[in-house]
């Protein structure tokens, strides 16, 4: 076992601590990472503050990672000392199930082992990316293209590859309306990532506040929810629109967006259950969906692709010190778009 410094809530809706934590030895399959970045997601805030429910204490969050593999088991193929690797949402899952086996291993069947706050195969529990090392197999671990700065390729991790999915499942390209709701940690990476596809992109956020900043990114038309006059003016328009607010919405509203067999994908996910009159997805052949990160394999796609097409998250760098204070700057909607930790100040 190795001690690691790393920053942890030692209880639900408590601050984040400096502590020290055990990594495991590295096993035949395993690296061992010197974390250089970590992002700030959104759902770091959920579970210490357990508004997804019960969660397991102390925590540390974190599963944005972006580093550089140090050392390696005797069994590893993959990587090497000195390869510049990112772990993401999951470090383990069976292996065997029929999602496992398509490279959809978020949809295990006997359930994926988050990168924190759960209890590994082996018993122990998992502690996340806000420390200065990690130790995972090489199989959940995957390669950060040179053309990717690891600042801003630790995000991807989560909010890259949580856009990117859904965006290829419903065929997100040339000759496509895709709406993004909300120009956040998440929406903004959607945008980027769908005008590189080639979409004609729209932003549909509160109010008018990020436009600028929305257009920057590649949207090419920005609308106010906040004014009535949006859902009326655009109903009907869009093939696909992505969610990926973490508050309930009215979805009877935002599906009148939407062309007949239009798709309403979810990826941010709201600690209260929402109301749905099913006359709103009847009408139109509509799809409600939801979608869950990705499997390893099109996390990797999604490195390369971002590599490929220049994109990076828009980030804040902050050190460890500044955590708590990230989290409450992450509720009040003032980060533009993602805080990374530098883990050197850990």
């Amino acid at each position: 076992m190795t001690s690691v410094a790393a920053y942890a809530a030692p209880a639900a809706k408590a601050p984040l601590e400096r502590t020290t934590i055990e990594r495991r030895d590295v096993r035949d399959h395993d690296v061992l990472i010197d974390i250089q970045f970590a992002g700030i997601c959104h759902s770091d805030i959920h579970q210490v503050r357990e508004g997804w429910g019960e969660a397991i204490f102390p925590m540390v969050p974190g599963h944005e990672i972006a580093g550089v593999v140090s050392e390696v088991g005797p069994a590893v193929t993959k990587f090497k000392v000195g390869d510049r690797v990112g772990v993401g949402c999951m470090v383990d899952s069976c292996r065997e199930c029929e999602h496992c086996l398509a490279g959809q291993e978020q949809y295990c069947v006997r359930g994926n082992i988050g990168t924190y706050g759960a209890v590994g195969h082996d018993g122990e529990i998992t502690y996340g990316g806000y420390s200065q090392k990690v130790v995972v197999d090489e199989a959940f671990t995957v390669r950060i293209p040179d053309g990717l700065s690891l600042d801003v390729a630790a995000p991807l991790l989560c909010a890259g590859i949580t856009t990117y999915s859904p965006l290829k499942r419903f065929g997100v390209g040339p000759g496509k309306k895709v709406a993004v709701v909300g120009l956040g940690g998440l929406g903004h990476m959607a945008v980027k990532i769908a005008h590189a596809l080639g979409a004609e992109v729209t932003v549909l956020s509160q109010s008018l506040r990020k436009k600028d900043d929305g257009l920057k990114l590649g949207a090419d038309h920005y609308y106010a929810t906040g004014d009535p006059a949006t859902f009326t003016e655009l109903a009907g328009s869009f093939d696909l629109i992505l969610s990926t607010v973490s508050a309930p919405l009215d979805f009877g509203a935002y599906l009148s967006l939407l062309k007949a067999h239009g798709t309403l994908a979810n990826v941010g996910a709201p600690e209260e259950p929402i109301a749905l009159n099913l006359f709103s997805l009847l009408g139109g052949g509509k799809t409600l969906a939801g979608s869950m990160i990705g499997g390893i394999a099109e996390t990797q796609e999604m490195l390369d692709f971002c590599a490929e097409h220049g994109i990076g998250a828009e980030i804040e760098l902050i050190a460890a010190s500044e955590i708590n204070t990230a989290y409450e700057r992450v509720l009040a909607s003032d980060v533009r778009y993602r805080f990374v930790i530098d883990t050197a100040t850990i």
